[in-house]
Order: structure tokens, then sequence, then C-alpha cells
């Protein structure tokens, strides 16, 4: 499970088995609708290694959220190395 930063400020959630090539797909807009008109700017994981069922009944929790914890996790997960852009 993982958490991208876009360029609105937004934060987007997502589940993958492969972050790079899922990385490569958001920057390339061919990913989520909601990452193409956003544009990913960084990516943070969260849970790795969860199955993939519970991996989606969290990455549900996580989007029913309020903003200000999304925020708050979000500042306590370090950067991917490797798949960061600054833009």
């Amino acid at each position: 499970m993982y958490v991208l930063r876009c360029a609105d400020g937004s934060l987007y959630c997502g589940i993958s088995t492969d972050l790079s090539r899922r990385w490569r797909q958001h920057v390339g807009g061919r990913a989520a609708r909601y990452t193409r008109s956003r544009a990913a700017v960084e990516m943070r994981i969260l849970w790795p290694g969860l199955p993939r069922q519970a991996a989606a009944a969290c990455e549900y929790r996580f989007k029913q959220w309020p903003k200000h914890h999304k925020e708050a996790l979000w500042r306590q997960l370090p950067p991917v190395a490797g798949v960061v852009s600054s833009g």
C-alpha cells in the first residue's frame, strides 16, 4: 500500500505489488484518473507486504480518514528512494 502526494497538494492512496512500475504509470499518466489530472510528485510506502485483500481493506479505511489524519501520517513516512520525483 502506498500514498502519493499530487502537485495540487492532495494525497492519493493505492495498492501495488511493484511500486517502481506503479510510480512510472502514475507519472506517465497511465494509472488512476485522479493522478492523471493532478500529477503525482512523491510516493511513500504505507504498510508494505500486506496480502492483497488486507491491503484493499486498509486502502478503503485510509480513504475514509479526515484529511488532517492523512497529512499527519504522511509526515511520518519516509520518501521512497528511487521512485520519488520533485516534479
